[in-house]
């Protein structure tokens, strides 16, 4: 006799994903010293992951407090190439070119695409003259995510 899953809420679908997220960002990259030569390139390489930890946390914190679904979250697993994948509750992922380099990075592409769709979809202004205050939609959003989230993180995650 088979037994079925209860069927999530929205709402637990969406913490039950940003949970697993969370989880996957907060492993250690597991660097190599010998892959880089010399201690300057080591500590290079850990500052910029560091910076995807950080991008990574506050995304997925934007995420967490809008109104974005579940569904609409799972969506957004088409970033980065789709290489991140939600299959029977857990996270599958298809490694690139190097992992510690990228498994924070499609974390923040998935909560960008996230927020913009988002964003485009429900917080937009309505158009005048086919325009948004002037501006084209793209114009438009990336101004409004480097407002939120300052240069750094919209010209990455929103350009």
């Amino acid at each position: 006799m088979r037994t079925m899953k209860p069927k999530l809420t929205p709402d637990q679908k969406k913490a039950l994903i940003l949970t697993a997220l969370q989880r996957w960002i907060s492993q250690r990259p597991g660097l190599d010293f010998g892959n880089y030569g010399d201690l300057a390139n080591y500590l290079r390489e850990m500052r910029s992951i560091q910076k995807d930890l950080s991008h990574a946390r506050q995304l997925l914190r934007a995420v967490e407090l809008s109104s974005i679904t579940g569904d609409e979250l799972l969506a957004a697993f088409s970033a980065y190439s789709g290489r991140m994948k939600w299959e029977n509750g857990k996270l599958d992922y298809c490694t690139g070119q190097y992992w510690p380099t990228e498994y924070r990075r499609v974390v923040c592409a998935i909560a960008a695409r996230a927020l913009w769709d988002h964003k485009r979809k429900h917080c937009m202004p309505e158009p005048e003259n086919g325009a948004f205050t002037g501006l084209s939609a793209g114009e438009w959003l990336r101004r409004s995510f480097r407002r939120e989230y300052g240069r750094g993180i919209a010209a990455r995650w929103f350009d």
